[in-house]
């Protein structure tokens, strides 16, 4: 697949092949799910916590006597039937992790890829670098290559703390290094940036083995 590749201003700067191994798949729906419903689980921290009968405070003396009193018998203040008592069966800490393949979640990313490139929803960008963290540069980048009001995942070739500090006052523009994405950051936002040299970052991201997963 070829794309234009656009620079900072909005005008054209030539085009690129894409990588079909990565961009020219067919899209796996299935992988897809697996990856994004392993992502969101592994987010969870599972701390929710209930105190069972035996964690409670009180219970030292039976509450009331055992005859006479018309009501059921009761031994302890403890009880899940008495208010400030233990709760039955309650959530207890434990983890959701959810574990891959690592060919499943290589097939997701490139699924995901592969889909934002089908809808025309990628862009690709000659490099270009911020000498000082200024928010105007990049919304005036986005603006240009009419990603601007979206909910856009702008791929760097490598971390560049400038650049993400320039971008982070941007409501929807989150910044990533291009092989440190999952299939989840793809899916979550509508349109992809990609700097031009980020494209061979991605690819390498793959392996050895190229796009044959």
């Amino acid at each position: 697949m070829t794309v234009e590749v656009l620079t900072k201003d909005g005008s054209k700067a030539g085009s690129i092949e894409l990588p079909e191994s990565v961009f020219g798949i067919e899209p796996s729906e299935h992988a897809m799910y697996l990856a994004v419903r392993a992502y969101l689980a592994n987010r969870r921290q599972g701390t929710h916590k209930t105190k069972t009968r035996s964690e409670v405070s009180g219970g030292g003396k039976k509450p009331f006597k055992q005859k006479g009193t018309g009501g059921a018998r009761r031994g302890s203040s403890r009880s899940p039937l008495m208010p400030g008592g233990g709760t039955v069966h309650g959530p207890k800490p434990h983890l959701y992790t959810l574990d891959l393949p690592t060919k499943v979640k290589r097939l997701a990313r490139k699924s995901a890829l592969t889909l934002r490139a089908r809808e025309n929803n990628l862009v690709v960008v000659e490099d270009f670098t911020i000498s000082a963290p200024k928010t105007r540069e990049v919304a005036s980048m986005l603006n240009a290559v009419k990603c601007g009001g979206s909910k856009v995942l702008v791929l760097l070739p490598e971390a560049n703390e400038t650049f993400v500090r320039s971008a982070r006052n941007i409501a929807g523009v989150t910044t990533f290094p291009a092989d440190k994405i999952s299939a989840y950051d793809v899916l979550n936002h509508g349109k992809l940036v990609i700097f031009k040299s980020a494209i061979d970052t991605i690819a390498k991201s793959f392996g050895d083995e190229g796009g044959a997963q």
